[in-house]
C-alpha cells in the first residue's frame, strides 16, 4: 500500500533544487534519504500538478515501525523547512 503526501517546500528549497538541476521534490527526497535513510519516490514521476510537490512511500511496516518512520519524517521536514526559510 502506498501513500502520496503533498509537502510544502520553501521558495529557497525550490531555488536550490533548480540550481542543482533537480526537480524540487527530487531534491527533497534526496535530502531525506541522505539525512535519515528513508527512501521515498518523488511525485514528479507520477504526473503531479505543476507547482505542487509530493512523494510516494510504502506504508506496510508494522504500526510501531511506521510510527517511528513518521516521527523521523516529521522531524526532517521541520528541519528542512527551517533551513530553507
Amino acid at each position: 500500500m502506498y501513500s502520496f503526501p503533498q509537502v510544502q517546500l520553501p521558495l529557497k528549497a525550490v531555488q536550490r533544487a533548480q540550481e542543482l538541476g533537480l526537480a524540487p521534490d527530487m531534491f527533497f527526497c534526496l535530502c531525506l534519504l541522505e539525512e535519515t535513510g528513508i527512501c521515498v519516490v518523488p511525485g514528479s514521476g507520477f504526473g503531479q500538478q505543476e507547482g505542487t510537490y509530493h512523494f510516494r512511500m510504502t506504508i506496510l511496516p508494522p504500526m510501531e515501525k511506521l510510527r517511528l518512520l513518521l516521527e523521523k519524517l516529521s522531524h526532517f521536514h521541520a528541519k528542512f523547512t527551517h533551513e530553507y526559510s
